[in-house]
């Protein structure tokens, strides 16, 4: 996978080197991380504060979820996403997004 481009200002997504590397590890691909937070399964607080993770079901037998954390720049209208993973089993529900929160992401893509 090619590195991603980041230097253009008006790109709606900044990829984190440390986003790039697990897309690599797990063989992600962006697209497949863009429509995760455009159409997720399920969408919560993450463990890291102030940001976003989302959730939509992998279908294989290997991996049951992929998970991305991303953070909403509101100043220039961009989505950075922080990782990305694949979980090997069903994760328990937590806290979940307030739904302004989902509009204004929303409102970006």
């Amino acid at each position: 996978m090619k590195l991603l481009n980041q230097s253009a200002k008006s790109e709606k997504y900044i990829w984190t080197k440390h986003s790039q590397y697990k897309m690599r590890h797990y063989g992600l691909s962006a697209q497949r991380i863009k429509r995760i937070i455009r159409h997720p399964a399920r969408t919560e607080e993450a463990i890291v504060p102030n940001m976003i993770a989302s959730m939509q079901p992998a279908g294989n037998k290997t991996y049951s979820e992929i998970w991305t954390i991303y953070k909403s720049i509101k100043s220039r209208k961009q989505i950075k996403i922080i990782t990305a993973w694949k979980y090997p089993g069903k994760s328990p529900a937590r806290n979940p997004i307030p739904k302004e929160i989902l509009e204004e992401i929303r409102s970006i893509i």
